[in-house]
C-alpha cells in the first residue's frame, strides 16, 4: 500500500489557505483506503523562525485541532509531532554526510536569505536534509507538495540515491504529488496567503474577529452604484474558492451590474465562511480546549509513528556499521 506523508509548518495558526491548498486535499486522499496515510506537525522546522517555546507550543495545538477538525480520523492516520519522534535528528546525521554543500546552497531556503547573512542559521541552510529525513524515514511513496517545495523533494530523492548506491536499496525514492487544479489562495492584501505576510484569513477566530478581518481585505475605490471587475478583485476570488457555484455565478452578475458595494460582498464572504466551516469550527473550538485530548491523540500517533522510525534507523545504522 503507497504511504503519504505531509507536514504542516507551525508558525501560526492554520489559515484559509493551508485549509484549501493542503490539509482538505490531504484528508481527501487518507479518506481513500488505497494509502496509508502520515501527518506531522513541522516543531522542528518551526525552530528556524519562532523561538518562543510558548507560541510554538499554542501554535502546535492549533494545528492539530485544526486537522482533526478538519475530519482527520487518528484511527485512520499516523499523527504525531516531528519532534516527539527523535530518530528524525540522528537520521538528520547521517543524510547531511551524503548531501553535497552546493546542493544546499542552492536551496530556495537558502538563497532567498543569502543577501543578509547574518538572519541565515544552520538550522535554516539545513532545513532540507531535515525535510528529506522525515520523508525518508518513513518510506514515504508520495509526498503532496507546493511548487515552491518541489526541489526540496528532488533533494531528498537525490540524497535518498546517494545513499543507495553506496549501500543498497534502503530508502524509497518518494514522487511529488502536485494538484493544479488548486488555486493559490490571495490573503487579504492580494499577494499570496502566507503566515509571513500577515495577510491571513484564520477561519477559526471567534465571529466577530473573523468579521473585522474580512472587512480588512483590500479593494479599489469604486463606488456601490459602478460596475466592476470580479477578476480583478480579492474578495470575489476568495469567495469563488468556498462558495457553490450558482452563488459564484450570483456574486459575478451582481459585480458587473452594479448597485452592488464590497461591503454586501464581504459579508456574503463571511458569511459563506461561516456556513461551510461551520462544524469544523465547532469542533475546532472543542479539541482547542481540551489539551489533555489533544496530548492523547497525538502520543498514540507518536507511539505508531515511532515504531517505523526505529525499524528505518535500524536498518540505516546496520548499513553504516554502528
Amino acid at each position: 500500500m503507497p504511504r503519504i506523508l505531509t507536514g504542516i509548518q507551525c508558525t501560526g495558526r492554520p489559515h484559509l489557505g493551508n485549509v484549501l491548498g493542503a490539509m482538505l486535499p490531504t484528508l481527501e486522499l487518507a479518506a481513500k483506503p488505497t494509502y496509508d496515510t502520515f501527518i506531522f506537525l513541522a516543531d522542528l522546522h518551526t525552530l528556524t523562525t519562532l523561538k518562543d517555546s510558548q507560541e510554538r507550543r499554542n501554535y502546535v495545538y492549533a494545528a492539530a485541532a485544526a486537522w482533526l477538525a478538519l475530519g482527520l480520523d487518528p484511527a485512520k492516520v499516523t499523527f504525531y509531532r516531528q519532534s516527539k519522534v527523535p530518530a528524525v535528528c540522528e537520521l538528520v546525521w547521517y543524510l547531511s554526510c551524503f548531501t553535497p554543500y552546493p546542493m544546499l546552497a542552492n536551496a530556495h531556503a537558502f538563497k532567498d536569505k543569502a543577501d543578509r547573512m547574518s538572519m541565515v542559521s544552520a538550522g535554516l541552510f539545513t532545513y532540507p536534509i531535515l525535510m528529506a529525513a522525515d520523508i525518508l524515514l518513513y518510506h514515504a511513496d508520495i509526498v503532496p507538495v507546493g511548487k515552491d517545495q518541489l526541489q526540496h523533494l528532488e533533494i531528498t530523492r537525490d540524497i535518498a540515491t546517494s545513499f543507495n548506491q553506496q549501500y543498497g536499496p534502503v530508502f524509497h525514492l518518494p514522487q511529488a504529488l502536485i494538484d493544479n487544479s488548486i488555486a493559490t489562495v490571495p490573503g487579504i492584501d492580494g499577494q499570496k496567503m502566507s503566515k509571513s505576510y500577515h495577510n491571513t484569513i484564520d477561519i477559526f477566530l471567534p465571529e466577530k474577529e473573523l468579521r473585522k478581518l474580512v472587512m480588512r481585505i483590500q479593494t479599489d475605490s469604486k463606488s456601490v452604484a459602478e460596475s466592476k471587475d470580479p477578476d480583478t478583485c480579492i474578495v470575489f476570488k476568495l469567495y469563488s474558492l468556498v462558495a457553490n457555484t450558482t452563488d459564484i455565478d450570483t456574486m459575478r452578475k451582481n459585480y458587473t451590474a452594479g448597485g452592488y458595494g464590497y461591503g454586501q460582498a464581504k459579508e456574503e464572504l463571511f458569511a459563506t465562511i461561516l456556513e461551510r466551516f461551520a462544524v469544523a469550527r465547532e469542533k475546532f473550538a472543542q479539541y482547542i480546549t481540551d489539551i489533555s485530548n489533544l496530548e492523547k491523540i497525538l502520543m498514540s500517533g507518536e507511539a505508531k509513528a515511532s515504531v517505523v522510525a526505529t525499524e528505518t534507523l535500524s536498518t540505516i545504522r546496520g548499513k553504516l556499521g554502528y
